[in-house]
């Protein structure tokens, strides 16, 4: 729903019956006053209600999901879009798709320049920095809990072996994930090295 039009004895009273139905606040909104509210017989308010139209203004976060929209129907997809969260400065959306498998790629490779993309369109229409995570089936939360396991094992490997282990290339927050889970190892210590996108995690034995 993007626009309502609602009644009230007062035009902030049908201007509030209008933000609780599209569950938004004024900033948010363009206001049309359609009607002013009539006084009737010895000036009583309300014989004539005003009437008001309130529209949802569009978003940086719309025009990003018609982006992505677009991209996946170029790419032979059909998926729904959804928001999950929102705030000023964070934008959490599932995508819903029987092509699920397609959209995330090897490691979540297609997944993520999808989501490089989306957040480079979403911050081209706002006026402040927006972090943009998508997600399809939960993979990000599987993905965190895959690595946390590779981080236990790879210290596994380096107490027993006492020498230095390299993992794969990554993306900042999967190495931010190696770096947390093993933050609190007392026989290893992490360090990131290489250049983006080839930059990779490094554990190393504890002196």
């Amino acid at each position: 729903m993007r626009e309502v039009t609602t009644q009230g004895k007062t035009i902030e009273e049908a201007v509030q019956t209008a933000l609780e139905s599209l569950k938004t606040t004024k900033e948010n909104v363009i206001i049309d006053v359609l009607e002013e509210p009539k006084r009737g017989l010895l000036g009583v308010i309300g014989v004539k209600p005003a009437l008001v139209k309130v529209t949802l203004r569009y978003q940086p976060i719309d025009k990003t999901i018609e982006y992505i929209e677009n991209m996946m129907s170029k790419m032979g997809i059909s998926c729904d879009i959804k928001v999950i969260s929102q705030d000023e400065r964070n934008v959490e959306c599932q995508l819903m798709s029987q092509d699920a498998a397609l959209i995330i790629g090897k490691r979540g490779q297609t997944l993520n320049a999808i989501q490089l993309l989306a957040n480079l369109m979403i911050n081209k229409h706002s006026d402040h920095k927006v972090k943009l995570t998508l997600d399809v089936e939960n993979y990000r939360l599987k993905r965190k809990e895959s690595l946390e396991r590779l981080a236990n094992r790879t210290a596994e490997r380096v107490k027993t072996f006492n020498r230095p282990v390299k993992l794969d290339p990554m993306p900042s927050y999967e190495r931010k994930i190696i770096h947390t889970a093993l933050q609190n190892i007392d026989h290893v210590t992490t360090r990131s090295e290489g250049e983006e996108p080839q930059r990779y995690v490094i554990v190393f034995p504890k002196s």
